[in-house]
């Protein structure tokens, strides 16, 4: 009786090792081998002459998560490459759960899609980052707001809290770079702290983080601390640049 039981345990622990190495190794495996992939597609695509659609923007949406905030389409006017101030316009077609974009981040060795939504199972858990529906696209004004994971099926914002003011955010499109420095880090916040991804994002948990005029603005949020999801981090950006591909 004894040795069965014994067996028992022993058959429970292997199973239990043999899901979380699944967790965290076989999903963080498939999720970042798919992502770059998918970055790649996405740069063979635009070198081979893929321009941008003539229909811009996305509509307004619900999301889950702290998203919730609704924007319209606009376009920006940011610093040029090296030719002073240039008016840019989102034009690029926007396809629920279809990547179309790609995110930079220097400091953190980072290149992964951007795709339409933040669902888990339709765009997170592949690995992408995900565009909050009802936000803004990149170069427009008000705030184009992203959710990525932090552990596991890829976890693109393990290590956000590596950023520091004044790092560089780059948003790859078909039509051009957009380039964004890190302005603002909120380091712990609720979930359902909708304010941060609003047109002009400001905390309603913690106040004394965000902002109180238009802009132009980025928002990257993940949770914390890791392995949990009770909490959200939140980094803040503004637009510097724009360059056409």
């Amino acid at each position: 009786m004894l040795w069965t039981g014994g067996e028992l345990l022993v058959t429970v622990g292997v199973v239990l090792m043999l899901l979380v190495v699944h967790q965290l190794w076989w999903t963080n495996r498939e999720a970042k081998q798919g992502a770059e992939r998918k970055v790649q597609a996405l740069e063979r695509e635009w070198g081979e002459g893929g321009g941008p659609s003539v229909r811009g923007g996305v509509g307004k949406g619900r999301s889950g998560g702290v998203a919730g905030a609704g924007g319209t389409g606009g376009s920006a006017s940011a610093a040029g490459s090296g030719t002073g101030r240039r008016g840019t316009s989102y034009t690029t077609r926007v396809v629920a759960s279809q990547a179309y974009a790609v995110l930079v981040i220097p400091r953190l060795g980072l290149r992964v899609p951007i795709a339409e939504g933040v669902s888990k199972p339709k765009v997170l858990n592949h690995g992408y980052v995900g565009h909050y529906p009802g936000t803004q696209q990149p170069g427009q004004a008000g705030n184009f707001a992203l959710a990525g994971h932090r552990n596991t099926h890829g976890e693109p914002f393990r290590y956000l809290p590596r950023l520091r003011r004044a790092d560089t955010i780059g948003v790859e499109t078909a039509a051009g770079t957009y380039t964004y420095v890190v302005d603002q880090i909120l380091p712990q916040t609720s979930s359902l702290d909708s304010g941060v991804v609003r047109p002009v994002p400001r905390s309603i948990v913690k106040p004394s983080y965000g902002y109180r005029e238009p802009g132009y603005y980025i928002t990257l949020t993940t949770c914390t601390p890791e392995f949990t999801s009770r909490y959200r981090m939140v980094v803040w950006g503004k637009l510097v640049s724009y360059k056409v591909r």
